[in-house]
């Protein structure tokens, strides 16, 4: 078994850093579903900004909205406005199809990558 790239969101734009809030990195549904994620699932988040990465698992956020918020912890390591890609990754005997999107400087869908 080895891991594999599943699904990823190129560019997205950190919109909103809250350190209150329980956890997590918020995400437009739109994207969500665009991308192949799931609520709950574990992702990989890297700055392109920064550098830094972390895991945490996804929420959905308002549809259509361009939400990427990091929650809790994770708003301490990435910040608002850090350009970032987001990555789930599925556990095969086989390669799987990868679901890439590259979103615009507003989260909005541009195209499959």
């Amino acid at each position: 078994m080895r891991w594999f790239l599943r699904s990823k969101i190129h560019k997205a734009t950190v919109t909103e850093a809250n350190v209150d809030y329980i956890g997590s990195i918020t995400i437009d549904e739109d994207l969500i579903e665009k991308a192949g994620l799931m609520p709950g699932e574990k992702v990989l988040v890297v700055s392109n900004t920064s550098g830094e990465r972390l895991e945490t698992y996804v929420i959905p956020g308002e549809r259509g909205s361009g939400e990427i918020c990091m929650n809790g912890a994770a708003a301490h390591v990435i910040k608002k406005g850090e350009e970032i890609i987001i990555m789930g990754f599925e556990l095969s005997d086989e390669p799987v199809e990868i679901k890439n999107i590259l979103v615009d400087e507003n989260n909005k869908f541009v195209k499959y990558l």
